[in-house]
C-alpha cells in the first residue's frame, strides 16, 4: 500500500506566505511525479504544481512566479512554497503521487488534504 501525509496548511493574510509538504511511504518501486492539487468550494479540483522523477515542473497558469515545487533527497517528499497569496488561492489542497509499487503495480494515491485559507 501507499500512504501519503500532506501538512502545512493554515490560515494567512493576503500576501503572505506558506509551505506545504508531502510525504509519500509504503511499498514503493518508483514514484514518477507528486504533484499539489486544490479544491476550492463549489469548484473542481485542479492541479496547482507537479514535478516528476526528472524533475521537470509545471504550474497552473494563476500561481506562476508564486508558488515553487521541489523535492526532497529521498525524492519521497515534496514541498510546495507558497508565497503572495492570494483570496483566491483559499482551497483545500491535496498531495498526489503516481509511480509503481514493488509488485509493480500502477498507483495513484492521494494525501487528506489540507486547508489554505488566505483571508485578512
Amino acid at each position: 500500500q501507499v500512504h501519503l501525509v500532506g501538512t502545512g496548511g493554515g490560515l494567512v493574510q493576503p500576501g503572505g506566505s506558506l509551505s506545504l509538504v508531502c510525504t509519500v511511504s509504503g511499498s514503493i518501486f518508483s514514484i514518477d511525479a507528486m504533484g499539489w492539487y486544490r479544491q476550492a468550494l463549489g469548484k473542481e479540483r485542479e492541479l496547482v504544481a507537479r514535478i516528476t522523477t526528472s524533475g521537470s515542473t509545471e504550474y497552473v497558469a494563476s500561481v506562476k512566479g508564486r508558488f515553487t515545487i521541489s523535492r526532497g533527497d529521498s525524492k519521497s517528499t515534496v514541498y510546495l512554497r507558497m508565497d503572495n497569496l492570494k483570496p483566491e488561492d483559499t482551497a483545500s489542497y491535496y498531495c498526489n503521487a503516481v509511480g509503481r509499487t514493488t509488485e509493480f503495480k500502477w498507483f495513484d494515491s492521494w494525501g487528506q488534504g489540507t486547508q489554505v485559507t488566505v483571508s485578512s
